[in-house]
């Protein structure tokens, strides 16, 4: 008899398709892993070996690039290894792959043109994913890292652009992508900071969607530690930002001490300033001066007010290290402040600082609760000394807040000269223009209410004297004269001697000399 073979034959199919089973699952286990969840094979059962470190998730499968496993820098200085033992979902996906693809282009191009090198040390700042970042290890520039609140690791460590945790000059090239500066809530800080982190020398390149040439003088002078090397504007790669504007700077070399040139700049006492020609486009663009005396001052110039063409609806007003409001005659705190600027003026979601100055010390005790008020308890004049204050009013004015009238200032000496019939106090008068350069640089963005019942005449001449006119970038500006009263027809204010006249001279002045001004009620 010849021997049977189906027991071994049965068993060894048996072998040979629990072998191919085991396979099968081990290979759709790794397909899984690496394809769907975006992770490296070492995150799971079944995986017997890991990606290689060169393997680039998003270039495509089979693509290499270089070795990523250089190292990051650290919050405490250490290196860090870069290549993750498990990759993040988010590089996978299609959003973040667009991004590194439109970064990578970008910096390519600067590399061409030498503003780039692959032996930089780069910082990529506020980038929430790192993509930035990605993409300049894939095109070689190793020695990257980015910074942002939370951080992502392994590219983005945890920090603000404003509060760096790096040494002095550490970076030869800074990059702010996605409107970072514009969106930051102290671009004064985040300016002195990059300028700190900054070797001399180095670069720094900016993308903005803001395309207007106030908003991109602006940006030179938040980076004032810088020289201009070039600007150009192209598509971007999503909806929140379609347009970009790349403006690359250089540091100086022998900057020094950044914060020094910063505070420097702000308290400069040249009393002349120079008017730039877009600055006069705009006011060319603002809505036009009411040349004719209005019979019914009260009714004609509310209206006008509905007219104005503010600053911030013609441009985009980022890029400035502090944002100040200046109440010159506050009356009370719900009065200009709270009825007109929190709920009317256009902000673009910008923090002011606010200062009320008033003489009237009925009105002092509305502003002790007040955050973010600061009151000023004194007469803007134009030097500092003792002043009388007086409170009268017109005939047939209504009383109000408190029974208190409009307040006149005067110097004391010239006080007993007075015809009035109202209540004279004693008031402490400073020299606001001085105190104006002393608060606020011209990288500021300033806007000032000015209502000081006849005032305006003293101090607008003392702004121009000492330049600090120059501070200032949007004025509504009341001017009082002897306008008709609206209790009495045909009879004028004996309140004032100034004639309308004389105002629409102030105003056009004001504008002629490159000063946003309108007509206020």
């Amino acid at each position: 008899m010849e021997p049977s073979g189906g027991k071994p034959s049965f068993l060894r199919n048996i072998l040979v398709r629990l072998f191919l089973f085991c396979v099968l699952v081990i290979a759709s286990r790794f397909a899984y892993v690496v394809t769907i969840r975006g992770e490296s094979c070492d995150a799971g059962d079944f995986c017997f070996f890991t990606l290689p470190e060169n393997f680039n998730v998003v270039a495509g499968v089979g693509q290499l690039t270089k070795s990523s496993s250089s190292a990051i820098i650290s919050s405490s200085g250490k290196e860090a290894p870069l290549t993750p033992k498990k990759i993040p979902d988010l590089w996978a996906t299609e959003g973040f792959q667009k991004a590194v693809q439109f970064y990578s282009s970008v910096f390519q191009d600067l590399m061409s043109e030498a503003i780039l090198s692959p032996n930089f040390k780069t910082l990529c700042v506020e980038t929430a994913t790192g993509a930035d970042v990605f993409a300049l290890k894939e095109i070689g520039v190793e020695d990257s890292v980015g910074i942002s609140r939370k951080g992502f690791k392994p590219l983005v460590i945890p920090g603000r652009g404003f509060k760096q945790p790096f040494g002095d000059e550490t970076f030869d090239f800074v990059f702010c992508g996605g409107g970072v500066v514009e969106k930051s809530v102290r671009p004064g800080d985040l300016a002195a900071e990059i300028g700190r982190t900054m070797k001399p020398e180095g670069f720094l390149v900016v993308h903005t969607g803001a395309n207007d040439t106030y908003s991109f003088e602006s940006l030179l002078g938040l980076f004032n530690f810088c020289r201009l090397v070039k600007s150009q504007d192209f598509g971007g790669f999503g909806s929140e930002m379609p347009f970009v504007r790349e403006i690359v700077l250089q540091k100086f070399s022998g900057a020094g001490d950044v914060k020094g040139i910063i505070e420097n700049s702000s308290s400069d006492s040249v009393n002349k300033c120079s008017v730039p020609s877009y600055k006069l486009d705009l006011i060319r663009k603002a809505e036009p001066l009411i040349e004719e005396e209005p019979k019914k001052p009260w009714i004609t110039l509310k209206r006008n007010a509905q007219k104005i063409k503010y600053l911030p609806s013609m441009v985009d007003i980022s890029f400035k290290p502090k944002y100040v409001y200046v109440d010159v005659g506050a009356r009370s705190y719900g009065s200009s402040i709270v009825s007109w600027f929190k709920k009317q003026y256009p902000k673009q979601n910008k923090t002011f600082e606010i200062y009320a100055i008033e003489a009237d010390k009925t009105f002092y005790d509305q502003y002790k609760s007040k955050k973010g008020v600061t009151l000023l308890p004194y007469a803007a004049w134009v030097r500092n000394e003792t002043l009388s204050f007086e409170i009268n009013g017109d005939p047939g004015d209504k009383e109000v807040e408190k029974g208190r009238g409009m307040g006149r200032i005067q110097p004391v000496q010239s006080s007993g000269d007075s015809t009035s019939s109202g209540n004279v106090d004693q008031i402490q008068g400073f020299d606001f223009a001085n105190w104006l350069k002393n608060t606020v640089s011209e990288r500021d963005y300033v806007v000032m209410k000015m209502d000081v019942e006849g005032t305006e005449f003293d101090l607008i001449p003392r702004l121009f004297e000492t330049g600090a006119i120059c501070l200032i970038d949007e004025l509504f500006l009341e001017c009082h004269y002897n306008r008709w009263q609206k209790c009495c027809p045909g009879e004028r204010s004996t309140k004032y001697q100034k004639t309308y006249g004389q105002c629409l001279n102030l105003f056009t002045s004001l504008r002629k000399s490159g000063v946003l001004v309108h007509q206020w009620w």
